[in-house]
């Protein structure tokens, strides 16, 4: 993207933060949340940003990473592999922290927008998961190739690539961080296979089940469930999560996978998933 393009988003983005509130709500919204009504978000932010749970959290996740991928590299089976070891990794959430875009539009009371989100990207202000950056380093170090698999657009490519560098992030360039192309599924099967296709990968990392396969995508909450009892051997083992309470397909579940649901639609759907005793 040239100097000129980044410079009309920077000033675009900021006249988006100065507008009244009653106009940014106006704003047509591609996002899990159609409206303003980001109350019920805050304590998942909070407690994103403030727990020290959810750092010793991603500490444990990315220490368990490393246990695996050393296995991985050093049993029997994988050196006699002719294919080099990979490490597939999501962005958002996994080894990016965007909960300050979150919280910026809890602040302002203003929705998520495809426009304010590409803004957020340009910005390359994204912090990183405790852990990610040592874990890629160390795995780098030990062969390893990181492919970042995003569903980032094409528009948001330049400032992710900036940001994962600004962070230390290893062997970022434009063909190890493989954005969704326009128009197409948010599956990243077709991405994940064509890393197999010259590589071995050891390791998925991913805050959202659709991150290792496609075998969760568009279930129900039970579904879900069921799919993760199924495939539990492989969880801890190839398949690495990280917690983000924020967002994700799971959220997409409790909304019975509907879009454009209205703000009192979602807040419906929210209590009809509580399990618990019903009030008198």
């Amino acid at each position: 993207m040239s100097i000129s393009a980044k410079f009309a988003h920077r000033i675009a983005f900021t006249c988006l933060l100065l507008m009244p509130v009653g106009v940014l709500a106006q704003t047509p919204s591609m996002s899990r949340q159609s409206g303003a009504d980001n109350e019920y978000l805050m304590a998942a932010v909070l407690w994103t940003q403030s727990s020290a749970e959810y750092r010793a959290l991603a500490y444990q996740t990315f220490s368990l990473a490393r246990l695996r991928f050393d296995q991985a590299v050093t049993n029997r089976k994988s050196r006699r592999s002719a294919k080099p070891p990979a490490i597939v990794v999501d962005i958002d959430e996994t080894v990016m922290d965007n909960s300050r875009f979150e919280a910026e539009l809890i602040l302002r009371g203003v929705s998520y927008t495809s426009q304010s989100w590409q803004a957020w990207c340009e910005r390359a202000e994204a912090g990183a998961v405790p852990g990610a950056v040592e874990f890629l380093n160390y795995a780098t170090r030990r062969g390893a190739h990181v492919f970042y698999i995003t569903n980032r657009l094409q528009a948001e490519k330049a400032g992710t690539i900036t940001n994962l560098k600004k962070l230390g992030f290893p062997g970022v360039s434009e063909d190890t961080v493989m954005i969704r192309a326009q128009g197409s599924s948010a599956s990243k099967e077709s991405r994940r296979e064509m890393v197999r296709s010259r590589y071995r990968i050891v390791l998925l990392v991913g805050d959202n089940l659709n991150d290792f396969n496609d075998d969760f995508a568009g279930k129900t909450i039970t579904e879900r469930n069921a799919e993760v009892d199924r495939q539990r051997p492989e969880f801890g083992s190839i398949f690495i999560v990280v917690p983000n309470p924020m967002y994700g397909d799971w959220e997409s579940a409790v909304y019975a996978n509907k879009p454009n649901l209205s703000d009192e639609e979602k807040r419906e759907l929210r209590r009809a998933a509580l399990k618990g005793v019903a009030p008198q």
